[in-house]
């Protein structure tokens, strides 16, 4: 699993069945830093089916291959990555923060 921030939308018209109906979101994933904990996402984007209702701009809880699929419902779909969370708050390497929707991080 990952943590990362929801930074874009992605439509496709045309895709396998399976997947009709499933809202897909681009993540960018957080890259832990030597002495700031969770530091600046990283460049590269995961596209995360999600079926919970996260929005741009909120971090999440991604998870990958069985995992994501068990969250979606089926095995069966042709997909390997899903939101599985909202992130409100975490705590990394003693530090605890709050997370708000534009990223900024509020002591905890």
């Amino acid at each position: 699993m990952l943590v990362g921030r929801v930074v874009g939308n992605v439509w496709a018209t045309q895709k396998a069945q399976s997947l009709e109906g499933v809202r897909m979101l681009l993540v960018r994933p957080f890259r832990a830093g030597a002495e700031q904990g969770v530091s600046d996402e990283q460049s590269d984007l995961v596209v995360a089916a999600d079926t919970i209702g996260a929005g741009v701009g909120e971090t999440v809880l991604v998870a990958f291959g069985k995992a994501a699929r068990t969250v979606l419902g089926s095995q069966d779909i042709a997909w390997q990555v899903a939101v599985v969370g909202i992130v409100d708050a975490m705590s990394v390497e003693g530090e605890s923060f709050e997370l708000s929707a534009d990223g900024t991080r509020t002591p905890a």
